[in-house]
């Protein structure tokens, strides 16, 4: 049966002007997962990544420290959703006040599990951008993946938080707190595995990190 091997990026650059770069310690990681890809003799890995910036690169610095020698594919659907526009129009909402003032001292993080459950519980998102077609789209991607590889090769997909807590969530038929929760946790370079078989795709594991444990601890960031 096929492994699908989805993986977070490395980290972003959320200081620099511009986010969708990875930074140095980004480069890093993506090196040590595909080194840790590498080392689970994968079948003939077939690689895919979303089109944002951060994920294509962390995806072909991973495919060359891995030895994967196949083409690296692209498909819009595995691309993260836009965080800075969520904070923008949800973050200062999601207060009970609904004012500016109270966002005051929460954490960056804080207000993004909260702009993010406001996205989720509304239907009527600008241009049709709700969560239920974000989410839509994530699992559209994963059942076209699935369907092309057919038996006996496994793939490997390079893709963002969101897009990893949606299809657990829906695979393990999650509130949306529990969707929140699983986004909040997830570490840069880490591995989710799935395996995918008649009776459907399942999860096998979420989150591995352990390739950042010991002499690499100091290479594990969550953003």
């Amino acid at each position: 049966m096929p492994l699908i091997c989805l993986v977070r990026h490395g980290q972003a650059s959320a200081a620099a002007e511009d986010y969708d770069v990875l930074s140095e310690l980004g480069r890093a990681q993506a090196g040590v997962v595909g080194r840790e890809l590498a080392r689970r003799g994968l079948r003939d890995p077939h690689l895919v990544s979303g089109t944002l910036v951060r994920q294509r690169d962390t995806a072909r610095l991973l495919a060359d420290a891995g030895g994967f020698g196949g083409p690296l594919h692209q498909d819009a659907r595995w691309n993260e959703y836009d965080h800075l526009a969520l904070l923008a129009r949800y973050a200062a909402s999601s207060q009970e006040d609904g004012s500016v003032r109270s966002l005051a001292g929460r954490s960056v993080q804080d207000l993004l599990d909260r702009a993010l459950l406001a996205w989720m519980r509304d239907p009527d998102a600008p241009g049709g951008q709700t969560w239920s077609a974000f989410a839509a789209g994530a699992r559209a991607a994963l059942a076209d993946l699935t369907a092309a590889l057919g038996r006996g090769r496994d793939a490997v997909v390079v893709t963002s938080g969101g897009l990893l807590a949606a299809l657990c969530g829906t695979l393990l038929s999650l509130p949306y707190e529990g969707v929140v929760a699983l986004n909040r946790v997830t570490v840069n370079a880490s591995v989710t595995t799935l395996v995918a078989g008649g009776s459907g795709t399942t999860l096998l594991t979420f989150n591995e990190h352990a390739h950042f444990a010991g002499d690499r601890r100091h290479q594990l960031t969550y953003r």
